[in-house]
């Protein structure tokens, strides 16, 4: 009973979202310039989703965060595995790396428009920045974790360093690393967005600014809900992952 009560759970809370957001158009409280009623928005989302508009923008977006995204996973792990093996360096990056976590990368964009123009490499250096920091944090943080018996282990077996970061480090914070990389993608979705409202003529993101200039609120809630959704999709992809590799804690935790 228990579990049909928790599989249950979050339709019933988008239910109870759904009659609250009726009643507030039944009873007018906004003007439905404003906010559309949910059969309109859902009338709207099937012909943008039979058209195929729906479909190709999401596609563009989808494109984009992974090329961003895998290019920032690289730079993370790459640094991150420099941070292992050569602990000493650190103090000559880190305060650049530090400094640069605290630029928000949506600040960047008029600069990277008047360097790279509005085609795909602003986005995509958007995306990098965006998603870099939270896997480099998380992939560092699995990395030095590691329990110092294990190296010691590895000393008494007379590995090498690289030896020690392949057999110990690595499978050490293989769940540091997921954590990071689920993190990472949230981030890739938020600044793909916002990078598409302003740099872009595709994208999901460039569907809601123009239906908003349109004056079209029922496109815009739709592309929100999408956004919204493809988003969960990923982020439970990464909390599956989880949940299978490291014995159920990536459900909903980042542990």
């Amino acid at each position: 009973m228990k579990k049909i009560h928790s599989a249950f759970a979050p339709f019933l809370g988008i239910l109870i979202l759904l009659a609250v957001w009726f009643l507030l158009c039944r009873a007018e409280v906004f003007s439905p310039y404003l906010l559309p009623t949910p059969q309109k928005v859902f009338d709207s989302f099937l012909r943008m989703l039979f058209s195929g508009e729906l479909l190709r923008d999401v596609l563009i977006s989808f494109i984009r965060i992974l090329k961003g995204f895998g290019i920032a996973f690289l730079l993370a792990f790459l640094l991150g595995m420099f941070r292992a093996l050569l602990p000493a360096a650190e103090k000559y990056y880190n305060a650049i790396v530090q400094f640069l976590r605290n630029v928000p990368p949506l600040s960047l964009i008029p600069l990277l428009i008047l360097w790279c123009g509005i085609g795909e490499t602003t986005k995509t250096v958007i995306i990098v920045l965006a998603s870099f920091f939270p896997m480099y944090l998380n992939i560092v943080k699995g990395f030095t974790g590691c329990d110092q018996r294990l190296l010691e282990v590895g000393d008494a077996f007379g590995y090498t360093k690289f030896e020690k970061f392949r057999y110990i480090l690595l499978p050490y914070a293989s769940a540091d690393i997921l954590v990071g990389m689920r993190i990472g993608m949230g981030y890739s979705w938020r600044a793909i967005i916002a990078a598409e409202m302003i740099a872009a003529s595709s994208g999901i993101g460039h569907l809601i600014l123009f239906a908003q200039q349109l004056s079209r609120t029922d496109k815009v809630i739709v592309g929100i809900f999408v956004v919204g959704l493809v988003g969960l999709a990923t982020d439970k992809c990464f909390g599956f992952l989880l949940k299978k590799l490291f014995k159920g804690n990536g459900e909903n935790g980042w542990n």
